[in-house]
């Protein structure tokens, strides 16, 4: 699962990493949350980003709503859904992020949410697919969505799943027009727990109306009062 993530490096950062035009309409984000324009790196537009909303919408759906539910993709039945089977064919895309979020649960109430990156909490890219339709305007509109897989050892005790983050040498391959579905299946893997670390952030995350750079601030997870954080 992943309902969150971050992409708060600069856009000098984001350019030098990934080999890309950034834009102007760039900006340090630290709660992307569903249905949020964000950007991605497309085969059909590899020199700079592109900017899509989060939850996939198939061509052919005529529920629009759907985006909600299509945040993620299981790597594990990407051939078999119809949602996924074209995009994964035609629409594959890479997701710059620096981090994104889990919630712990502790008791049937009770979450604590933590912010998982990598050891230097540098720039990485999920593995993602992406789609167009044609609203009621008559204007294209992107979406995308991302693919997870079994969480490593390191992060199965926060939840049983996460996205897959592609290692850099393979984020070319995961875009190469020609690949086949056994090439792709390969790239489809956990990233090593020796290479992931997590802690503890503010309960402020909750909301995704909050968007402020203390989200990413360690943080204790009981309350001032003694309270673990709740999940709103």
């Amino acid at each position: 699962m992943c309902g969150r993530y971050t992409l708060v490096k600069s856009a000098k950062e984001v350019s030098e990493r990934f080999g890309v035009e950034v834009g102007k309409a760039y900006q340090p984000r630290y709660n992307a949350a569903p249905t949020q324009l964000m950007p991605v790196i497309t085969a059909d537009a590899p020199q700079g980003l592109s900017w899509f909303h989060w939850g996939l919408v198939p061509a052919w759906s005529k529920d629009k709503a759907v985006s909600h539910k299509l945040i993620n993709a299981r790597a594990e039945t990407l051939e078999e859904k119809a949602s996924f089977r074209n995009a994964l064919q035609r629409r594959r895309c890479l997701i710059p992020a620096d981090g994104f979020y889990e919630w712990k649960p502790l008791g049937k109430k009770s979450k604590v949410p933590y912010r998982i990156t990598l050891l230097n909490e540098e720039l990485f890219a999920f593995a993602g697919l992406w789609e167009e339709y044609e609203d009621d305007e008559g204007q294209m509109v992107h979406t995308f969505t991302i693919i997870t897989t079994e969480a490593n050892k390191s992060l199965e005790s926060l939840h049983s799943r996460m996205p897959v983050i592609l290692r850099r040498d393979s984020e070319r391959e995961w875009l190469k027009p020609d690949a086949s579905a056994e090439e792709l299946r390969k790239l489809l893997q956990p990233y090593p727990a020796s290479k992931t670390r997590f802690y503890t952030v503010s309960s402020q995350v909750n909301s995704p109306a909050t968007d402020a750079p203390s989200l990413i601030q360690p943080a204790p997870a009981a309350d001032q009062f003694g309270n673990y954080t709740l999940f709103g």
